[in-house]
């Protein structure tokens, strides 16, 4: 059923240094999934990390080595099952790798969506909307840079609400930073901040009390991945939002987090979560557990941009809106027509299977050989 499967690892430098609390980033390297079948049809999927190792434990280098060497041999000897039982024997053959599993979900699901005629979304339950807002993040690190790039994006109408990186700096020159930004942008402006799991509990409860009097409105991941107690007492002890990230890593922990009142909102990534299907289902326990929703990314292109666009448009609370600004922070297109922000938000496409079409010459041209 499956004829190859390529895995693609393209570099493309970013507008600006992006600099987070775990890395600075001044190139993504984009991970492609290519499923090609007997029969010639193509499914692509996504498995982008940020700054190598840097943010969880799977690199652009490991999920193309394993999805060669693991993934695509498996993948050859299946023939006459869906998605469901492919992704079954996948998961109970290999361990781990939520990334790579999440990029050939993908694959197969958009060549499944194109068989049918139907857009990818309709696979997920059916999308509620057609389009999704989008934020930027603010990550030059310096003050009076960000007030000019926020003011340029609202004039320009494509982002009006903020979230900005912090946690490399001390505490309160973190805020300081974030409240002069707050302040310049105004009160109609939305500002969050993702501390990328970089405080101590004690830093915690000094900076949030701060952000929270300055007009904040958003907490992401202040603690580390596997301190859900004091996720739990941050959650419990503050009015601003306290958003779980890291420490989501698809249905299991999204159970554990909402069992035990860790976090208010759910920033969902459909790689951390390991497939969009469980992306899904991690929205799901949100609702059921009365939690908001926010459409997270991992910086991904434009396949892994729309590929989460598709499921985040299924979701019945999104919230805190989404941050599905990846491909806005890259210096080359590799689709042959871009995606679409307008509005400040992402429109999706309407037809079948993730509905994009990729500029082949121009990734042939900046894949790393």
């Amino acid at each position: 059923m499956y004829k190859s499967i390529e895995t693609l690892i393209v570099d493309i430098p970013t507008i600006r240094p992006h600099k987070m609390a775990v890395a600075t980033m001044q190139t993504q390297a984009l991970v492609l999934i290519k499923v090609t079948t007997d029969d010639g049809l193509i499914g692509w999927g996504e498995a982008t990390t940020i700054g190598g190792l840097g943010y969880a434990e799977e690199s652009p280098e490991s999920v193309r080595t394993n999805i060669e060497h693991y993934f695509a041999p498996l993948l050859k000897s299946l023939k006459n099952l869906n998605v469901a039982q492919t992704m079954q024997i996948l998961k109970r053959n290999i361990n781990g790798n939520r990334f790579a599993k999440c990029a050939i979900q993908t694959a197969l699901l958009d060549i499944q969506a194109q068989r049918l005629n139907v857009p990818l979304s309709e696979l997920l339950g059916g999308r509620l909307r057609d389009s999704v807002p989008v934020l930027w993040v603010l990550a030059s690190g310096n003050t009076e840079k960000d007030i000019a790039e926020a003011n340029k994006m609202i004039a320009a109408k494509r982002h009006n609400t903020f979230k900005l990186k912090i946690g490399s700096r001390a505490v309160e020159a973190d805020v300081e930073h974030v409240l002069a930004i707050k302040k310049a942008l105004g009160k109609d402006v939305s500002i969050r901040v993702d501390v990328n799991r970089a405080w101590s509990e004690l830093q915690a409860i000094k900076g949030i009390q701060l952000l929270q009097d300055g007009g904040v409105d958003l907490i992401e991941q202040p603690c580390a991945i596997d301190n859900l107690d004091a996720m739990q007492r941050l959650t419990r002890r503050f009015d601003i939002a306290i958003m779980a990230d890291e420490s989501l890593m698809g249905p299991q922990s999204a159970y554990e987090i909402a069992r035990h009142n860790g976090a208010s909102v759910f920033a969902v990534k459909v790689a951390q979560s390991g497939g969009l299907i469980e992306g899904c289902e991690v929205a799901k326990i949100a609702q059921l557990a009365g939690i908001d929703l926010y459409g997270g990314t991992m910086l991904e292109g434009p396949v892994g941009t729309v590929a989460s666009a598709h499921a985040f448009s299924t979701f019945e609370n999104l919230a805190y809106g989404t941050e599905l600004f990846g491909p806005l922070l890259l210096t080359e297109q590799i689709l042959q027509t871009p995606l679409q922000y307008e509005n400040f938000e992402l429109k999706l496409p309407n037809t079948p299977g993730l509905g994009i079409e990729l500029d082949l010459d121009k990734i042939d041209h900046l894949r790393r050989r």
